[in-house]
């Protein structure tokens, strides 16, 4: 089992749903918790309620990761704190839904920058540190849209696919190193996501999973040291069977499941 006490955790997208489940449950454990998100208001209450609930030290940094410069400003910010992160949980993220075509490119481009760039750009910062100490978990948020193409999530989904091939790359480099990556691949979850995205179609008519077991995924990826996990035993098996139909079917499949109930 994976020792969390008295290190520290760096949660992004901290301020609800898994993000905040993850900031919570490691608190739980011993953790002191760096929470990232770009709503101070929300990023203050957590931290004050984790400190009082668990005696941990909890520090609140709004950052929107999206913009190029923000990784280096929040490390920045982590070392005037004088702190080393141990725990490094990628899960700032979102999602576009519709047409290609009658969603804003300035939308896209701030999905992609925030679901590929700033991820990379997470681990170019704070991996290195922990393979110098040998010692170190990096847990990468994609989505069980990571295994097939997601019509009228385009974008989405081929973020996440990029997600998951990243971090099984740098699952594989480090198994020997002392540090631990998993991508942690969640369905559709009770998150603000479907918020963001407008509707619950988005979800294709999936029932909504509790972020707590999705989290439990996550640190029992961890401790199994796998590569990814799927969350959800019918999530599992649906990613895995797309292994083994012709592509195009699949895409046909996904197209008729989340296809807008207005086309």
């Amino acid at each position: 089992m994976t020792n969390y006490k008295g290190k520290v955790a760096l949660v992004t997208g901290a301020s609800a749903g898994i993000g905040k489940v993850y900031a919570t449950e490691l608190a739980a454990k011993g953790c002191h918790v760096i929470l990232v998100a770009r709503s101070k208001g929300k990023l203050d209450a957590l931290a004050s309620e984790l400190t009082a609930a668990y005696g941990i030290r909890a520090f609140a940094i709004a950052q929107d990761l999206s913009k190029p410069e923000a990784v280096e400003a929040l490390s920045e910010q982590i070392k005037h704190y004088g702190l080393q992160v141990n725990i490094l949980i990628n899960n700032a993220g979102f999602g576009t839904y519709g047409r290609f075509e009658d969603i804003p490119n300035e939308r896209e481009q701030e999905e992609i920058a925030l679901n590929i760039a700033s991820l990379v750009a997470m681990n170019h910062q704070f991996l290195p540190d922990m393979q110098r100490r040998g010692d170190g978990v990096i847990v990468n948020v994609a989505s069980v849209a990571a295994f097939q193409p997601s019509p009228y999530m385009a974008v989405y989904s081929a973020t996440k696919a990029f997600v998951l091939s990243f971090s099984e790359a740098l699952w594989a480099e480090n198994r020997n190193r002392g540090v631990h990556i998993l991508a942690l691949c969640p369905g559709a979850t009770q998150t603000e996501f479907f918020n963001v995205v407008g509707t619950e179609a988005a979800a294709g008519g999936s029932k909504l999973a509790s972020p707590v077991d999705v989290v439990k995924a996550g640190f029992r990826g961890v401790d199994e040291k796998r590569s990814y996990i799927i969350a959800g035993t019918q999530n599992y098996w649906t990613s895995q069977a797309s292994r083994f139909l012709p592509r195009k079917w699949v895409a046909r499949l996904m197209e008729r499941i989340v296809r807008p109930r207005t086309i």
